[in-house]
């Protein structure tokens, strides 16, 4: 820290009790000034020949036959005026970064300028500010947070803008020139570590980080933090990420629990206010977005501006495939039964998927806020990650009792059109929403599991899922067939199948359980048993087609070539998926034995024995010609 000295005498000032001051010499004092509630006894001659003020005080006190004098209303206090005293007699003084504001204010305030002597106190202290304290990044920093107690002076004598200037001069200057101690605990890069790979050893090392100014700042009251930081902005040299860092930095510290999604005590107006100033601070361009969600969960936690939260959302839904699940678990208001706002996230994703279909900017988001022009198409790299985004949090909302199957359909709809390579998260959502709400109706359960292509099931889904109990029978005969529709191709995933397999999937399914489904509510509301699945799992399998016996037939008739049998090869495969209907139909009609009906089949078992025993008489005559 910088400090300068004035004056050699020494000192003294005594103290008698706690408000009187007084100076010890042989001469009598010969004037009282009352400064406050503390009452100096001093000399007339030395404040005199340096204080205009003073003089004019004493005139009228000579006047009024007094020897007191009042002074209530001097920037600094008792303090300030006590180090003017001394340099008035000549006694040491030191004046450093705590002390010079109020020192300089004070003596404007006595009118101590180089009209009365020849280098007074102003003087004195305006060339140490600009020497010394105006040089030194802590220093300035330290002064700006001296200047609030001493408004309005400090911001019509400049010392205010004079530091904001300092600092954010420094603050944007290139970081080859730091040459000052900073704060910085922040994650050390790889060549302050020594781990540097391209370091030889020799030379020094190129170390401060874009972002070393932003703690130092952050002891910044809100009203000198804003100025600094739209200072730094308009100068342009700092990245939006930084910027970014910074307000984050700042919020977490001036907000304790942001950083858990919830705001632990202080002050709710002065939270709500910085809150406000920082999503007005936010920079153009780009700011972690788990950050943005921090401030939203804040905004509504603390009841901000709706301008402020539409910002913020605005912001949220433009990169919102960075996001994670537990940034969007948003708690929902005291007063609602629910867990979580959905209706905050539903929002966001409809804000995203707008971004798809327009570019314009909404006239209603005219503000002080600044725009961001965003792109008219979305990349399927980020509807896929939303996708996923959004299948997590219903996995992780639906496992509150509350949430309305309405909401829960009305959120996934949104992002059913996005790519999926896999739609194991949704069966997922759909698998703990079952299990937490086991009473739901049969149209409920129906409209659900309908959000779910079983195409797109991995192996291990479409195992777990042929074993849930929670879903409707329906669907585990879906996913029973396309597992052995995916078997029999020899593949890793389900092919589109021709329409004539299609139209053999229960209620005309074409793969995907979001297709109009015209069975009964008994099919899907039916849970199927272990045996049942055990039997229909043993007969799809008995489907499967032994290519080399279909070899050997087709050598017999090896002059019909290459084409031939790969012709008769594709045939018999699709000759065994087509008998997959049969079982499907004695599935229904065991149903129709336990007391269930269905309208996709009026098969008996003995009539589908029949029909596939003049199927296989066909098959074979056709195979002897």
């Amino acid at each position: 820290m910088k400090f300068m000295k004035l004056g050699s005498k020494p000192d003294f000032f005594q103290t008698e009790g706690d408000n009187i001051r007084y100076v010890a010499t042989e001469l009598g004092t010969d004037v009282a000034i009352n400064v406050g509630d503390v009452k100096f006894y001093l000399h007339k001659f030395p404040l005199l020949s340096k204080s205009a003020r003073l003089q004019k005080l004493v005139a009228t006190t000579n006047d009024d036959n007094s020897d007191e004098i009042h002074i209530h209303d001097i920037p600094g206090g008792p303090a300030a005026f006590e180090i003017c005293a001394k340099f008035c007699y000549g006694m040491t003084v030191t004046l450093n970064a705590y002390n010079v504001v109020a020192t300089r204010c004070a003596a404007e305030y006595l009118e101590m300028y180089e009209t009365v002597e020849k280098g007074n106190l102003v003087y004195k202290v305006e060339v140490f500010l600009s020497s010394s304290i105006f040089r030194s990044w802590k220093d300035s920093i330290i002064v700006l947070q001296t200047t609030r107690s001493l408004l309005p002076w400090a911001e019509e004598l400049k010392v205010v803008s004079h530091c904001l200037d300092s600092i954010a001069s420094k603050a944007t200057i290139d970081t080859s020139k730091v040459e000052w101690s900073y704060s910085y605990n922040h994650k050390k890069l790889p060549s302050e570590n020594g781990n540097d790979p391209l370091w030889n050893g020799v030379g020094k090392q190129q170390m401060v980080p874009k972002d070393w100014w932003v703690e130092d700042l952050c002891g910044l009251q809100l009203d000198l933090y804003k100025r600094v930081i739209t200072i730094i902005k308009t100068k342009g040299k700092i990245s939006a990420d930084v910027i970014g860092e910074a307000l984050n930095a700042y919020t977490v510290k001036r907000l304790s629990g942001i950083s858990k999604g919830m705001i632990q005590g202080g002050d709710v107006i002065k939270n709500r206010s910085l809150v406000e100033t920082v999503i007005h601070l936010l920079p153009t361009g780009s700011v972690p977005c788990s950050f943005l969600l921090k401030l939203l969960k804040a905004a509504i936690l603390l009841e901000c501006g709706e301008m402020e939260k539409s910002e913020l959302m605005r912001r949220i839904s433009q990169q919102l495939e960075e996001a994670t699940v537990s940034d969007l678990l948003i708690r929902a208001p005291a007063e609602e039964e629910m867990m979580y706002d959905v209706d905050i996230v539903h929002r966001l994703i409809e804000e995203f998927v707008a971004r798809d279909q327009s570019a314009q900017t909404d006239p209603s988001m005219e503000t002080e806020f600044q725009e961001i022009k965003t792109p008219r198409f979305l990349s399927d790299t980020s509807k896929v990650k939303v996708a996923k985004l959004v299948d997590g949090y219903l996995a992780e909302t639906g496992r509150d009792p509350k949430l309305l199957v309405s909401e829960f359909v009305s959120l996934a709809e949104i992002v059913s059109s996005f790519p999926r390579s896999s739609h194991d998260g949704v069966y997922r959502a759909i698998d703990m929403f079952l299990k937490e709400h086991p009473g739901i109706s049969k149209s409920e359960k129906k409209r659900i599991c309908k959000l779910m292509d079983c195409r797109k099931l991995s192996a291990a889904a479409c195992t777990h899922a042929v074993q849930n109990e929670r879903l409707p029978l329906r669907v585990v005969v879906q996913v029973l067939f396309f597992e052995q529709a995916r078997a029999s191709v020899g593949g890793n995933s389900t092919p589109d199948l021709h329409g004539s397999i299609r139209a053999l999937l229960p209620g005309g399914s074409h793969g995907s359980s979001r297709s109009t489904i015209t069975n009964t509510e008994e099919d899907w509301d039916a849970v199927p048993t272990a045996e049942e699945i055990k039997a229909l799992k043993g007969e799809i399998s008995t489907l499967r087609l032994d290519d080399g016996n279909e070899g050997v037939g087709n050598d017999k008739n090896n002059h019909h070539g290459a084409k031939n049998h790969s012709e008769k090869v594709a045939a018999s495969k699709m000759k065994g998926l087509l008998m997959s209907k049969k079982i499907f139909s004695k599935l229904w009609s065991n149903k129709e034995r336990n007391g269930e009906s269905s309208s996709d089949t009026s098969e008996s078992p003995s009539s589908i024995n029949a029909e596939e025993t003049k199927s296989h008489s066909r098959s074979r005559r056709r195979s002897l010609s």
